[in-house]
């Protein structure tokens, strides 16, 4: 696993990981904390087969954050209990030598809710997107740009098949 230095060295010398809200913040001793650019809730199902010929990705709604005060910058999520998906602001630019793994912040569970994520594969470039899980029967409130997962990175044998699915660059 890729120690702060290691990881502040591929930020500068490969854009690792770029649009962060505060880097000095968001980087953590082994990683670092991906925040809340938007949440969403699903309005439909999905489908998914072998191949991905059939795959039907279901509709989602954005569920927008509210002020609670007109000059305030930014606004808030009231989360009832259920699964909602979260699109960070960060962009992950993954080499062909490393893979990342994400896991919730424990502040998080600390308030009934967390996190689930798929691998970074290496090659992955764009945006990520992940699962927010709300166990807490009387809810959270989540603020925007709010560190919601930490990422890790695993070095790995640099590989000539990397990611290279639907989701790459994705904005």
């Amino acid at each position: 696993m890729l120690n702060r230095e290691e990881i502040e060295k591929l930020i500068k010398e490969k854009n690792l990981v770029e649009g962060c809200v505060d880097l000095e913040k968001q980087i953590t001793p082994n990683g670092i904390d991906l925040t809340a650019a938007s949440i969403y809730h699903w309005e439909g199902a999905g489908s998914v087969d072998f191949s991905n010929k059939e795959r039907v990705l279901p509709e989602e709604k954005e569920i927008l954050p509210k002020k609670l005060n007109p000059g305030d910058k930014f606004g808030w999520w009231d989360l009832a209990r259920g699964v909602y998906k979260i699109k960070t602001n960060e962009t992950v630019n993954m080499p062909q030598d490393l893979i990342a793994m994400a896991t919730s912040r424990t502040t998080l569970l600390r308030m009934g809710a967390f996190t689930e994520h798929g691998i970074w594969d290496a090659g992955f470039r764009g945006k990520s997107e992940f699962m927010l899980v709300v166990e807490n029967p009387a809810g959270i409130k989540i603020k925007q740009n709010a560190r919601v997962a930490q990422l890790v990175f695993v070095p790995i044998q640099e590989t000539s098949h990397s990611y290279n699915g639907i989701y790459q660059n994705k904005k």
